[in-house]
């Protein structure tokens, strides 16, 4: 499968702006042009298309991009990596989200929260519980909870040197 945009879909000022303007950390509005399981094909400047993996849509471990995105929305990207040889740009998202310590002020030790679970694992070590899309945290592992659930969490303990967050699942 040839993985070059077909020059067709992109033109000449697509091209020479990937080309000579286009530089790695711009940060760029676009539109959800189509989702895939993989990621999301975000249209930006000059008719220009460039790919947003779906592990750089969030530091939260989601399923399907189709959690955060929709055909059609308006977004911000930041380009990742230009492929100036076959006129491709790849994006990513997290990094626009804020920093873990920029996301934590919000969070204080005693609160509740709600939270959605990202991940469970399977060996009982914990529940991932995502409390913003660029911040998660730890939960005792407990039966029952699976993958996108909301859930109360009390916040147990911040450990901003290691940048943990250790939950309870109320």
């Amino acid at each position: 499968m040839n993985n070059q945009y077909p020059k067709k879909f992109i033109s000449e000022k697509g091209i020479e702006w990937i080309q000579n303007d286009l530089k790695t950390g711009d940060i760029l509005s676009g539109t959800v042009k189509n989702i895939k399981p993989f990621g999301v094909f975000v249209e930006v400047e000059n008719g220009v298309v460039g790919l947003l993996h779906i592990e750089d849509i969030s530091v939260s471990r989601i399923k399907s991009p189709e959690e955060r995105f929709e055909i059609g929305q308006k977004i911000n990207v930041m380009v990742k990596f230009i492929d100036k040889e076959l006129n491709r740009i790849e994006l990513t998202h997290k990094e626009l989200l804020g920093t873990w310590d920029e996301n934590v002020i919000s969070y204080e030790e005693g609160s509740k929260v709600k939270g959605i679970v990202r991940e469970v694992e399977k060996k009982g070590n914990g529940i991932f519980i995502e409390l913003k899309p660029n911040l998660v945290g730890l939960a005792e592992f407990k039966e029952g909870y699976e993958y996108g659930q909301t859930v109360d969490v009390f916040i147990k303990k911040i450990v901003k040197d290691k940048k943990k967050i250790k939950l309870l699942i109320v």
